[in-house]
């Protein structure tokens, strides 16, 4: 696929997704949805992939929906079209991005460069981490324009803040900077908004340079266990710890150690 309405590079197994409709503030259109989904299901198939980050080209990570779209980017908001036929968009629009996430075990990190509201929120909402520019702005402005969180933002937010802020933040709709975001846990780290994509890139290596098979399996135990009971949580992680110690990785750490080098993990 040809992008336009994203940017997608790989480097030094990083990739980086960058959301490019700047002048709308990367709201969300059909053509960008579509290749933000093949985007993420390319970096899971990639084996030279193992770290994604997603950022926004501009001032903004997503303005979520776009509220002034016209004609075919029409079908986001689906504002012809009867209650069955909007239900259904979502799953065939929107909703293409979290499903691509789903299939995605390696870490997703989100750049939050600027405003991230509504649908945007959500999607940061995603990535298993959010490193914020200091110049970050977030709301889930659902509310203000008569509307629920229709993009996982019911599920995932109070997951990551708790129930009573997370109610907050979407019942009172108001934005907030990368500050609130950072004290109430929602954002892992704020650095300096020219420093950005600089500091995400350094962590994405970081994860990039150890053992693929583990980290992913990693990812898979913490997000299943959050709806297991605890031996369930402790019979999956018997699985995947069998799988982890049958690969050459599992051997390559600790003889790194005795040698008193750095581990070279090769992912297999």
């Amino acid at each position: 696929m040809d992008y336009e309405a994203i940017l997608y590079d790989v480097s030094e197994r990083v990739a980086t997704i960058t959301l490019n409709r700047p002048e709308r503030m990367n709201a969300f259109s059909g053509p960008l949805l579509e290749e933000w989904e093949h985007a993420l299901r390319r970096s899971a198939e990639d084996d030279g992939v193992r770290a994604v980050i997603v950022t926004g080209a501009g001032r903004a990570f997503s303005a979520g929906a776009d509220l002034q779209a016209t004609g075919a980017d029409d079908r986001v908001l689906m504002a012809d079209k009867n209650a069955g036929e909007r239900r259904n968009s979502l799953r065939y629009t929107v909703h293409r991005v979290p499903q691509a996430v789903q299939y995605l075990d390696k870490p997703y990190i989100a750049a939050v460069n600027g405003a991230a509201v509504g649908a945007g929120m959500d999607m940061a909402s995603m990535a298993d981490i959010r490193i914020a520019s200091d110049q970050a702005r977030f709301g889930m402005s659902y509310v203000n324009v008569g509307l629920v969180p229709g993009d996982g933002g019911a599920w995932l937010l109070p997951r990551l803040v708790g129930v009573q802020q997370a109610l907050e933040l979407i019942w009172s709709g108001e934005l907030f900077n990368a500050a609130k975001a950072l004290e109430i846990g929602y954002v892992t780290k704020v650095v300096p908004h020219d420093t950005l994509i600089d500091e995400a890139r350094a962590y994405a290596l970081r994860l990039a340079d150890g053992p693929p098979v583990a980290i992913q399996l990693a990812k898979r135990l913490v997000y299943r266990a959050l709806n297991q009971t605890f031996q369930e949580a402790l019979e999956t992680a018997q699985a995947a710890m069998t799988i982890v110690q049958s690969t050459e990785d599992s051997k390559e750490g600790p003889k790194a150690f005795r040698e008193k080098r750095k581990a070279v993990f090769e992912g297999r």
